[in-house]
């Protein structure tokens, strides 16, 4: 057996083993419950532990496991406190962290994206790799110029492991849906495995780059590093320091956390303006926080091609929710299919539902916490509450659900950060028909 398929089977191997722990554990809830344990005790304790499990199992996997881990990881903060204990760490690992290729095979898939006389276009080159991601690595070198370059490098078969994974994962996104409340977990399974064809291909990504590079050269406020040199499994950029938002979120100050939600905010709001691009891959291990106080953003493998910048029709939505016009509302949710023909839906029930979900728009400022969003979640995904049911009578057209999904990722790094940010000038700023 080949290594490539032999490792394919080992990922599916630790991917089944999920749904077996999980039955057992629920076996085991059955039975504290006869010994006298509150079924909100059992259940919490279920829950926490098949977390556990199920981010253990995806942090040993590349591919499309270690993807859809780094995805859900912006969630995090929606899961309440007792529950998210026990693998907050380990979805934040996800971010960054990936086991190692061996020297010899980065060295071999150099030689065959750059020519075999790839060392001498660098001055130096750290076979130690200095960062991973989902389906490649990053190591730092010397360009034969004397620039400080990140060079990532595709692991060998990733287009293999991850079909096979987001198969598998697809089996199981009943179980993720449990311990993420809120998040829409099969049809972003599904759009990870729709886009992924694009990011597998590096000189896409490093086309969006140059974009985004171009669009924010010499910007205040973000700092988009420059492609030095691309080939289809390799890509070379300008090197760039700073502080991860993961350790801002672990243990930043408070001056720390409201810049870098303030420049996460703004960057998100005004890069479809500026770049005709949304960047589409949310979560903390993508930015970083400079000395200088700007932005660094990174991989762009996933971006969303929005030409004519963010749709107006979603801030005048906003803007009628933020201004309790729930009959307009209504009218623009039909006009625009976010409700199906022959639902019945009441203004009421639409605007309770929506107007929560603008209430960082209400003030100048918003200080965006783990409860707020968890407050949201549950709002939305207890199918015993009015506003589940008006949620699950809504539709998101297809165009809108990558942007939902982002727009929704960036709010929990927000949330993460505990971040106080001024989110009303930024939209009103960069958002289409908000203030129109």
């Amino acid at each position: 057996m080949s290594e490539i398929p032999r490792k394919a089977v080992q990922r599916t191997a630790k991917l089944a083993t999920l749904p077996i722990g999980v039955a057992g554990r629920v076996v085991g809830g059955w039975g504290k419950r006869l010994t006298g344990m509150s079924s909100e005790q059992v259940n919490a304790d279920v829950t926490a532990k098949t977390a556990e499990q199920v981010f253990a199992v995806l942090g040993q996997l590349k591919g499309g496991a270690m993807k859809f881990g780094q995805a859900l990881s912006v969630f995090e903060a929606a899961v309440p406190e007792e529950m998210a204990a026990p693998y907050r760490e380990a979805l934040t690992k996800l971010q960054t962290a990936a086991p190692p290729m061996p020297t010899r095979t980065v060295h071999r898939v150099l030689a065959e994206q750059l020519g075999s006389a790839w060392a001498k276009r660098f001055q130096e080159f750290a076979d130690e790799p200095a960062a991973s991601a989902s389906i490649g690595q990053v190591h730092k070198a010397v360009w034969h110029d004397g620039r400080e370059v990140a060079v990532k490098v595709q692991y060998p078969g990733a287009d293999e492991a991850l079909n096979a994974d987001l198969k598998q994962l697809l089996r199981f996104s009943r179980l993720v849906q449990a311990i993420i409340p809120g998040a829409e977990v099969k049809p972003l399974l599904e759009e990870l495995r729709d886009r992924m064809v694009e990011e597998l291909d590096y000189r896409t990504e490093a086309d969006n780059q140059r974009t985004f590079a171009k669009a924010f050269d010499d910007d205040e406020h973000v700092l988009v590093p420059k492609v030095v040199a691309s080939a289809p499994k390799v890509m070379v950029t300008e090197w760039i320091d700073g502080t991860p938002l993961a350790a801002i979120i672990r243990e930043g100050t408070r001056e720390q956390r409201d810049l870098a939600g303030l420049r996460l905010a703004e960057f998100h709001f005004s890069a479809p303006s500026r770049s005709g691009l949304l960047h589409a891959d949310p979560h903390p291990g993508n930015f970083l926080l400079g000395a200088d106080g700007r932005l660094r953003a990174i991989d762009f493998g996933a971006c969303a091609r929005l030409p004519d910048g963010l749709p107006r029709t979603l801030g005048v939505m906003t803007r009628l929710a933020l201004d309790k016009r729930s009959d307009d509302l209504l009218e623009l949710l039909r006009n625009e299919h976010f409700i199906r023909p022959g639902t019945e839906l009441e203004g009421e029930d639409v605007l309770n539902y929506l107007g929560p979900f603008v209430e960082p728009l209400r003030n100048e400022t918003f200080k965006f916490t783990r409860k707020w969003l968890q407050g949201q979640a549950e709002r939305v995904g207890d199918m015993r509450k009015p506003d589940s049911r008006t949620g699950r009578s809504l539709n998101l057209p297809p165009q809108y659900l990558l942007i939902h999904r982002v727009t929704l990722g960036a709010t929990g790094i927000l949330c993460q950060l505990d971040a106080e940010v001024p989110t009303r000038s930024i939209v009103a700023r960069w958002q289409p028909g908000f203030d129109d």
